[in-house]
């Protein structure tokens, strides 16, 4: 079901309140309320897409794992960001 057939059924239902059983009231917000959810991509042009896909392939992460790391690596060096150093002299007790 795509937002705008959801956010029509919402409006009726709204419209025609009294009518509409609790049941399906239910599952329209329910439906509403995952589509917000889930509502965080942003669309890019084709060649940044094509390129999102690429690192996403070679990080081994999602394509929204990757938006988050590019954003963070970007605020990070333009000092919007503290960067997080490592002691590379300091002892790491077995882990790496």
């Amino acid at each position: 079901m795509s937002t705008t057939d959801t956010a029509a059924l919402l409006e009726d239902a709204a419209d025609r309140i009294g009518d509409i059983s609790r049941a399906d009231l239910q599952i329209m917000l329910r439906r509403a309320a995952l589509m917000l959810r889930n509502s965080g991509s942003i669309a890019f042009e084709d060649d940044m897409e094509e390129a999102l896909r690429d690192l996403s392939g070679e990080f081994g992460k999602t394509r929204n794992d990757t938006i988050r790391f590019i954003v963070r690596e970007w605020m990070e060096k333009n000092t919007y960001l503290p960067v997080h150093e490592f002691d590379e002299d300091g002892d790491v007790d077995g882990t790496a």
